[in-house]
């Protein structure tokens, strides 16, 4: 793919001349423009779209004089083709709004090579990648005080934990604050359904459904999960037409 046009945003001169500096060694990067607070990078954005030369990605620090960058960003999810957002910030509180506005990334001051790195790849994966129902979207999630985005196309299935959810994954699982409620509401167009009051889980790993004696599993993975009564039948119709979709595909 072309190499990407990015705006860095940052209201603290030496943050931004670092981040700027970092963007512009890496080779998937094209062009780097900036801006020292919310107002002047909507300026820049407008001026970007009217020339026809759109920014891909806008990595943009948080707390600002002015405009911060949480309502930059709910602000740019609303444009007709909103550009890629990775926040870089000193602070962790604001993950979950990152996880609202579905940015790309968060990375932590001061940032690490390696990480904006990671965060590049994402965007250069998701810019490749049409806005369509269906995508993996990310949560993000606190590991030894990093915080790390997994995908919902790594999740295996979730679980209720009052207003949290515990995400579950091939290689462990993750205490969210987020209910399980909006996360049925945001992941159902990328294969969830709802089984229990409980749990929540990626049709794609069911392996086995068991119903005896009126009572309903779901084998997820190698986890066995009860199916409430009233998802019994949306369940079972739903796996019937996956089958008879794949025997004729």
């Amino acid at each position: 793919m072309a190499q990407l046009r990015v705006l860095a945003v940052d209201d603290e001169l030496p943050a931004l001349e670092d981040l700027s500096y970092l963007l512009r060694a890496d080779p998937r990067i094209g062009e780097v423009v900036t801006a020292r607070d919310g107002a002047a990078a909507l300026r820049l954005l407008d001026r970007a779209i009217a020339e026809g030369r759109p920014i891909d990605a806008v990595f943009l620090d948080i707390r600002m004089r002015g405009l911060d960058g949480v309502v930059l960003g709910r602000l740019l999810s609303q444009f007709a083709n909103p550009p890629r957002v990775v926040f870089v910030t000193a602070y962790e509180e604001h993950a979950v709004d990152a996880f609202e506005i579905k940015a790309e990334d968060y990375l932590l001051k001061p940032v690490r090579p390696e990480r904006l790195a990671e965060a590049i790849r994402r965007v250069a994966v998701s810019a490749d990648v049409p806005a369509e129902g269906g995508e993996s979207d990310t949560i993000p999630v606190e590991l030894g005080g990093v915080t790390r985005f997994v995908s919902s196309a790594d999740v295996i299935y979730v679980e209720a934990h009052g207003d949290y959810a515990r995400l579950h994954t091939a290689l462990g699982s993750h205490l969210v604050r987020i209910p399980l409620a909006t996360l049925e509401e945001r992941w159902s167009s990328a294969g969830f359904v709802r089984v229990h009051r409980s749990h929540l889980v990626a049709v794609k790993h069911i392996k086995e459904l068991h119903i005896d004696s009126g009572k309903c599993t779901v084998r997820v993975g190698d986890t066995e999960l009860p199916v409430s009564r009233r998802h019994t039948r949306e369940l079972r119709d739903l796996l019937v037409r996956r089958a008879r979709k794949g025997r004729h595909e």
